[in-house]
């Protein structure tokens, strides 16, 4: 069936032309590379899913985060396994990275399979499905920690069951990339991926100071505390309602939706894929890893910063580093289109992210907060950078090879490209998902090296050492001069 608008009119020229949809249902034909279609109407229904899209993607990141800020508050709620959180305690340390790790692992486990759901169910109900399933943490939350006597245990499994907002993004960036032409493609999935991203500062300062608000509303006690968690879980619920609405009543699915399965296999076989994946794990692993971490970093290295009141009402500014990261991210894109290329921007990032942790060992070692904070928003900033500059890469590198395969064995160059594309979308799932798990490496790391050193400096430093090999790696397949590649040959591209 032909889509119409809600009037229940045909379009004049059903061939050519589409008219914009108000109300969410399936839609059988949709072209939007053909600019008669998408100046139609075509433009507004993709703009209208992209909107509903973004907000439910969003809450997802915020809950995939909330246990960042939440295990701080825990001890004085009285959990005695993160009491000594606020002392530096190793013990409470590596049960608080534990808690914000575990999403981590599940949310980007989920990305795969969340990536295939769009074709299978459809943008509208699956959106509206993986909205409402953030009810179950959220309320899972607000029972049990009202419970003063819940063992860690149960808290670790809600932990988990929050990681299904990881994988939200998955699902709603693949749904997004069907909906618009290739020239508006990009910018379409930038501020997708951005306003997903910035949930994660928006619960970083929006929790402590929730916690805070229940505090004075009730007793500075454990009482007190439980309920501003309480507080600050629960504001979340009517949003999530919210989404789960607007995406079962205002979003479209599309029938023409579906994902070339032949692409997976020539994508996971190419050991381009993987190369960006490891590179990808530099970049967006240590945005979202130290973005669940850095709470319990600050808390733990800083305790005194609890006798400030307003920095401690703030959540010790944790949600500066996520919400320069996600506004840097777009930038990124930018400046490796500006620069010629995302490889040379992001050999850029990864030799300033090992000078950025040379920076944070310094802090800790001169008992520096000023210091410690400027060196982690510019880890931040640039970790946003290389997000983008690492995305823009994956096209480039798969056109470039598709047209050198074309060119080798006499094929038509459109046939070339259009391979290309189908391999990088696929491609882009795995090499987000191995992305999202290279945070909960990261938090592990942190963890092992609090427990086993009783200090963190050996997982840093082990970090800084991580960047510039993956500095080195980028240079190696994607930025080598021609001497170097006639004599050790391989498959760099120039602007890539």
């Amino acid at each position: 069936m032909t889509a119409t608008a809600d009037t229940g009119q045909q379009p004049p020229d059903t061939a050519t032309t589409f008219v914009h949809q108000r109300r969410g249902r399936w839609i059988d034909r949709w072209e939007p590379d053909n600019e008669r279609f998408w100046k139609s109407g075509a433009d507004r229904t993709a703009k209208k899913n992209l909107l509903f899209s973004v907000f439910a993607e969003n809450l997802g990141f915020s809950v995939w985060v909330l246990w960042a800020s939440v295990v701080t508050g825990m001890g004085a709620a009285g959990f005695t396994f993160l009491d000594g959180l606020g002392k530096g305690d190793p013990t409470a340390v590596s049960n608080a990275l534990l808690l914000t790790s575990i999403p981590t692992l599940v949310g980007s486990t989920l990305r795969i399979p969340y990536t295939f759901a769009i074709p299978r169910f459809g943008g509208r109900a699956f959106t509206m499905f993986s909205a409402a399933m953030l009810l179950v943490p959220t309320v899972g939350l607000i029972f049990f920690v009202n419970q003063p006597g819940t063992p860690m245990w149960v808290f670790v499994v809600l932990a988990a069951l929050s990681g299904f907002g990881g994988g939200n993004f998955s699902s709603s960036m693949a749904n997004i990339s069907f909906f618009f032409p290739d020239g508006k493609k990009g910018a379409a999935l930038g501020i997708n991926a951005a306003g997903g991203n910035l949930g994660v500062a928006q619960t970083q300062l929006l929790v402590p100071l929730l916690i805070t608000l229940g505090t004075h509303l009730t007793a500075k006690d454990a009482a007190g505390y439980r309920f501003g968690i309480t507080l600050a879980v629960l504001v979340w619920i009517p949003f999530i309602l919210a989404a789960a609405f607007g995406a079962l009543r205002y979003m479209d699915s599309l029938s023409t939706a579906k994902s070339d399965g032949r692409s997976y296999r020539p994508a996971l076989t190419n050991h381009h894929t993987w190369v960006m994946a490891f590179l990808y794990i530099g970049t967006f692993g240590s945005f979202i890893g130290f973005s669940f971490a850095f709470p319990t970093l600050i808390k733990a290295n800083f305790p005194d910063l609890a006798n400030i009141g307003w920095i401690t009402t703030l959540g010790n500014l944790a949600f500066l580093g996520a919400l320069v990261g996600s506004f840097s991210r777009p930038f990124g894109g930018w400046l490796s289109d500006r620069m010629g290329g995302g490889a040379k921007i992001t050999i850029a990032v990864f030799g300033g992210m090992a000078v950025a942790v040379a920076l944070i060992m310094a802090a800790l070692e001169m008992k520096s907060f000023p210091l410690y904070l400027l060196a982690f928003l510019v880890l931040f900033v640039l970790a946003g950078i290389g997000n983008g500059s690492t995305y823009r890469m994956i096209p480039s590198i798969f056109s470039a090879q598709a047209k050198k395969y074309a060119s080798e064995h006499g094929l038509e160059p459109a046939e070339g490209a259009a391979s290309a594309k189908r391999q990088a979308g696929a491609a882009i799932g795995v090499i987000g998902a191995v992305g999202a798990f290279g945070g909960f490496v990261l938090q592990q790391a942190l963890r092992l090296s609090n427990t086993n050193f009783g200090t963190m400096a050996p997982a840093f430093w082990a970090y800084a050492a991580a960047f510039l090999v993956m500095a080195g790696v980028t240079w190696w397949f994607y930025r080598r001069a021609s001497f170097a590649v006639g004599r050790v040959p391989s498959l760099a591209y120039a602007n890539v």
